[in-house]
């Protein structure tokens, strides 16, 4: 099943990256450039676990990006669509390596499980 798991994260990863290159006007390298930018979430843990995890889980939601993404094509806002792209493709890069979504009761603890050494 992991391996299942695995593959559709990458397909979806492949899905972002296509989107990003039919609709998005931006230069090719915009897209790595900021794939890790929704991480700056992190500094929401500055407020406490609580907090840090409702912003982390907001940036990192896949379908808050959709919405986010969707939201830029109804307005004709380019960088609304680069953002929803960017977010989505974030998480699913988070997933294939292992990072969830965050609990409040710290950092580490995600819905995949923990995260780091044990």
């Amino acid at each position: 099943m992991k391996t299942v798991l695995l593959l559709e994260e990458l397909a979806l990863f492949l899905v972002a990256i296509l989107a990003f290159y039919f609709q998005s006007p931006y230069a090719w390298w915009l897209f790595p450039a900021c794939i890790l930018l929704p991480d700056l979430s992190m500094i929401g843990y500055l407020a406490g676990n609580r907090a840090g995890a409702f912003l982390y889980n907001l940036v990192h939601h896949k379908g808050i990006a959709l919405i986010v993404y969707v939201a830029g094509l109804y307005f004709h806002q380019d960088w609304i669509v680069f953002t929803g792209i960017i977010m989505f493709a974030h998480s699913v890069m988070d997933r294939i390596f292992g990072y969830g979504l965050k609990y409040e009761t710290g950092f580490k603890d995600t819905h995949l499980g923990k995260v780091g050494k044990q």
